[in-house]
């Protein structure tokens, strides 16, 4: 039966940090797969989180299921972070998924159901796993211009005019803030643009929120977001637990529908689970036990983002640390737009070559297209990066 398989093409980003984790060198760096590492190199367990788990440790009675939708007070507590005391809250519904890229893949499911000749309109660049997804979920996949390899910036007014030509089979894809793969993050003007269009147009927008908290601040992320969702009729979105509360492994993901009214959003809803039912029936539990016991205790909430804003603040102090060791090594403002980007990921526009030769050359390990990982990147570690990528970009 299997005889006519051949393997499966290497993932992108993973397939870069295994080959790291082979490479014999002691002095090289993994700047491919997006986790966060502090000052000694480690993606730690969050203090908060672990405070979490005491407690559920000493009060958690049953391991039973959890349903279809998974924990419902975990789904609410996630839709006040991400809507705050935004109008359309009152529409919307959630479901706990495996990750964002089991909410991302329920939500396409759910789009192909409403609309077989959906397209979905995603950013040039965009996350290596949104297309896939897409795909196989049965979704046709379109590009519209966002990342300016010139300027290293989003270039809205090409991406607007894309977008100005959709209508109402279309499906806009935006990340929330923190853009992966480049860090380039829209401007407030452009998500007010977006939501006239929506509006007038009626395209259906699609937002994939897996980094707030790592931008500017938990409530800043959310701004251009919540600013488009009190406005369109209907949205959805796919938000994760990975980044802002380190729960990586536990794949704790949330998929958010809001439609024109409550009914209609508990209708889809249900058919959602219905599509939950058929694949993994219900999600993990104990990443959104962690989740929900943060959110719901005051204190502890306060404790958290008060971790969150560390992460933040060092990932930014690497940047700009970066950026000063670049201007130093090349005498030039070259790679200056490394401190403008926001989030965990700059791309820097090295070339196909450049990549192989810094992994060859220097054992710096980027993913394919030149994205870097500054969220990983230490201090200790900036002159030696700097250094490598004088030497092999700098004209």
């Amino acid at each position: 039966m299997f005889s006519h398989l051949i393997p499966a093409a290497k993932d992108p980003i993973l397939s870069q940090s295994l080959a790291c984790l082979q490479d014999a060198r002691t002095n090289k760096l993994d700047l491919g797969v997006g986790v966060y590492r502090n000052e000694q190199g480690v993606t730690p367990v969050l203090q908060s989180v672990k405070r979490a788990e005491e407690r559920l440790l000493n009060t958690q009675e049953s391991k039973g299921y959890v349903g279809l939708a998974g924990c419902e007070r975990f789904n609410s507590a996630m839709i006040e972070l991400l809507l705050g005391e935004n109008g359309s809250r009152s529409r919307a519904v959630a479901v706990q998924t495996p990750g964002a890229s089991g909410a991302l893949r329920l939500l396409a499911d759910v789009i192909v159901m409403a609309n077989p000749s959906a397209k979905i309109w995603m950013s040039d660049l965009s996350y290596a796993n949104h297309a896939p997804i897409m795909k196989t979920a049965g979704v046709e996949v379109a590009y519209y211009p966002y990342f300016d390899p010139q300027t290293k910036m989003v270039n809205e007014t090409a991406m607007l005019a894309t977008l100005s030509t959709l209508g109402k089979n279309d499906v806009v894809l935006l990340h929330g803030c923190c853009h992966n793969p480049t860090g380039a993050d829209l401007s407030y003007r452009a998500w007010q643009s977006i939501t006239e269009m929506a509006n007038a147009q009626g395209f259906l927008p699609f937002i994939d929120m897996a980094y707030q908290g790592f931008g500017d601040g938990m409530e800043e992320d959310a701004a251009g977001f919540r600013y488009l969702a009190e406005r369109v009729p209907a949205y959805l979105v796919a938000s994760s637990c990975s980044k802002n509360f380190g729960l990586y492994r536990e794949r704790t993901g949330l998929a958010v529908i809001a439609s024109d009214t409550l009914q209609q959003s508990e209708c889809i809803k249900s058919r959602i689970m219905e599509c939950a039912r058929s694949s993994y029936t219900m999600p993990p539990d104990h990443g959104a036990a962690i989740v929900r016991t943060i959110l719901e205790d005051q204190a502890l909430k306060e404790f958290w983002l008060t971790e969150v804003t560390q992460m933040r603040q060092r990932i930014q102090g690497v940047r700009s640390s970066l950026v000063d060791a670049m201007q130093i090594q090349t005498g030039t403002h070259q790679f200056d737009f490394i401190a403008q980007h926001k989030g965990m990921f700059s791309v820097i526009g090295a070339s196909a070559d450049q990549v192989t030769r810094l992994r060859e050359q220097f054992g710096v390990y980027l993913v394919d297209g030149g994205r870097i990982n500054l969220a990983g990147l230490k201090e200790s570690d900036v002159p030696f990066l700097a250094g490598a990528l004088s030497e092999v970009m700098a004209p």
